[in-house]
């Protein structure tokens, strides 16, 4: 799991809006004038309780402060929680198909057992105790409680009302019978008010223990939940085959779509074969026309029959005639009838005139008449090939021919989407999907009623452990009230001095253990290695050994060969050696699961001289897993993976 992006608006210690993409690796994060609280708001984000806590840290009184935090899962989803500090807020899923944003849950309860049994989020002890590398998480700056004087000479006690006295012991020697812990148990002082907590954490043990049940069932169901949806998610990138096979064959085009006709298959299939007869039609309309051209040059002009003498001297034969039998009244005026042999001469060549006429008119008009031809021939060409030549176009072709092979193609893919559908009704058949699909609405049911009774036991339940922890120390502290024999011959007790720093070791090691689902023996010996080279470096080598007894406490051993309890080393020591144990941790944890780091101001403490070999340190461990380290400072910006302004 990573973070990819961190949006804040009137959020203390940040801009007063913004985004904030962040990278894997080693990433150093300039704070403005006062300090980010990125691991505050990170834990206000993915561990929200409901109660409104988190609105100390709005910027401004006046409006309420925004954030949101994009992050990408164990599962390799990405998702975004938003939150109105101090108010309610959602959890947003990217599609891995849409991508497009999906929400999730606007419960609050939901969306923290969604983060921890989808996501993969930790519990918050885990992740704040082991991924998050604050100031105050400092041995040498926790608060160790009042100081105070115990009945028994030479104990040094912490007590609070109505809790145990408890002790530091300032040598190995100082023990007493007491569960593993920072701090020995001292006798109670008052034996009533003890007994009646020992009640009340009785009561409360088996209240976090029935809330933890419903929790483990929970977290049960949500794997169960995880397995189901795998198991359906299995179809879907069939499903994204099938729709993008869709897509393609839709977007095919199609004779219709195209303004094609629908035999245009057939069309290109005879193209050939109507080009051959256009081709053929103008051949033989050319020939003939040629032969029309050459009868047209041989062809004489008509004399026109105004010019011609044959046809006035037959007119001129007929008036004298015609003349002569009106005026004679003898036998001369029969050759009146020689007038009708020369008109009908005249007419013969006055038809035979207009019958030139006709014919070279005639032979004039075929031009005429083989142009209307050569143009019918065209067109009824262009009426079957233009589609064709169009569809060439369209589908951009060199041929006719390679026309059909595209429409074909849609053909193809219209048979791959039949086929693609036919696997995918065949997967969401199949026994195991159907068994699937029927039991995750039953199992979210479940997890609806479980997560309705944890919230009737309240938003707040305190861990199992702590508890345990807790009830172990008062009934250790009873019994020693009851049996004070048992603090005597108690060696090397002092009666004032400083307090002991608090052993981080076991909390630590236990909790590691938790996650690597182990015991503490196994991650002692994985980590004892690699936290002595953490702690020699930083310390110039003047401790070469690191040991834990089994309840987890800690041992280092100097350069000179001498053993000392942690608590004898210097404050400064001390916090060097939490600081190395910490990224030991993560590292060994980070081969098993991807958390990232993020470290505030915990480094300030260290000498200056550390800190270049402290920031390689963090890129080393930023090979692993994302490391986010807020600060200002230059040297550790110089040798980062990259650098974000907040």
């Amino acid at each position: 799991m990573h973070f990819v992006e961190v949006a804040v608006q009137n959020v203390r210690g940040f801009s007063p809006a913004g985004r904030f993409a962040l990278k894997t690796g080693y990433l150093v994060l300039k704070p403005p004038a006062e300090p980010s609280p990125l691991a505050g708001l990170t834990l206000a984000l993915l561990y929200a309780d409901g109660r409104g806590g988190d609105a100390a840290m709005a910027a401004s009184a006046q409006k309420p402060g925004k954030a949101a935090l994009t992050l990408v899962g164990q599962d390799n989803v990405t998702y975004r929680v938003l939150r109105e500090l101090g108010g309610g807020g959602s959890l947003h899923r990217l599609n891995p198909n849409t991508q497009q944003p999906e929400l999730v849950t606007q419960d609050t309860t939901d969306a923290n057992q969604f983060l921890r049994g989808q996501v993969g989020v930790p519990p918050r002890a885990t992740f704040e105790q082991l991924f998050c590398l604050q100031a105050a998480q400092l041995p040498s700056r926790r608060p160790r409680g009042g100081m105070g004087r115990a009945s028994t000479s030479g104990v040094r006690t912490l007590s609070s009302p109505g809790m145990p006295s408890v002790h530091a012991p300032s040598s190995p020697g100082l023990r007493t019978q007491s569960s593993p812990g920072m701090l020995a148990v001292m006798p109670a002082s008052d034996l009533p008010a003890a007994e009646a907590k020992v009640r009340e954490l009785e009561k409360e043990l088996l209240f976090c223990k029935e809330v933890d049940n419903l929790q483990f069932e929970v977290d049960g169901l949500n794997s169960q939940v995880f397995d189901l949806e795998r198991k359906l998610s299995s179809t879907d990138g069939l499903k994204a085959k099938v729709r993008e096979a869709e897509a393609t064959w839709a977007a095919e085009p199609t004779p219709e779509s195209m303004g094609l006709p629908q035999d245009i298959v057939a069309r290109a299939e005879r193209f050939p074969r109507m080009l051959a007869r256009k081709d053929e039609a103008m051949a033989r309309l050319e020939s003939e026309r040629e032969v029309a051209e050459e009868e047209a040059a041989r062809l004489p002009d008509v004399e026109p029959l105004v010019r011609n003498p044959r046809f006035w001297a037959a007119i001129a034969l007929g008036v004298v005639c015609f003349v002569a039998g009106f005026f004679f009244t003898n036998a001369v005026r029969y050759v009146a009838l020689l007038d009708i042999p020369a008109f009908g001469f005249a007419a013969v060549l006055a038809l035979r005139f207009v019958d030139e006429l006709q014919h070279k008119d005639f032979v004039n008009r075929r031009g005429e008449m083989f142009a209307v031809r050569e143009k019918k021939i065209l067109e009824e060409f262009e009426a079957e090939a233009g589609p064709v030549r169009k569809a060439m176009d369209v589908f951009d072709v060199d041929t006719p021919k390679d026309i059909a092979p595209r429409l074909q193609r849609r053909e193809q893919l219209g048979a791959d989407v039949a086929q693609l559908r036919a696997q995918l009704i065949a997967m969401e058949k199949h026994p195991e999907y159907i068994d699937a699909a029927n039991q995750l609405p039953i199992i979210r049911q479940q997890i609806e009623l479980l997560n309705a009774k944890i919230a009737e036991k309240g938003t707040f339940v305190r861990d199992v452990r702590e508890v345990e922890r807790e009830l172990t120390r008062l009934k250790e502290s009873i019994q020693l009230a009851r049996n004070p024999q048992m603090m005597g011959g108690m060696p090397g007790v002092e009666v004032s001095g400083p307090e002991a720093l608090e052993d981080p070791s076991p909390v630590l090691i236990n909790l590691a253990a938790d996650v690597l689902a182990t015991n503490a023996s196994a991650v002692m010996g994985a980590l004892r290695d690699r936290c002595v080279q953490y702690f020699s470096a930083l310390t110039d080598r003047r401790y070469v050994g690191v040991e834990w007894d089994r309840e987890g406490r800690t041992t280092v051993v100097s350069s000179s060969g001498r053993r000392m309890a942690l608590s004898e080393l210097p404050p400064r020591e001390v916090d060097v050696f939490f600081l190395s144990l910490r990224l030991t941790v993560v590292e060994k944890l980070s081969v098993r699961v991807k958390l990232p780091l993020l470290v505030e101001d915990a480094l300030m403490g260290v000498d200056e001289a550390k800190l270049p070999l402290l920031a390689r340190m963090l890129k080393h461990v930023g090979t692993l897993t994302q490391v986010l380290h807020v600060t200002s400072h230059p040297g550790f910006a110089q040798l980062s993976d990259g650098t974000v302004n907040l």
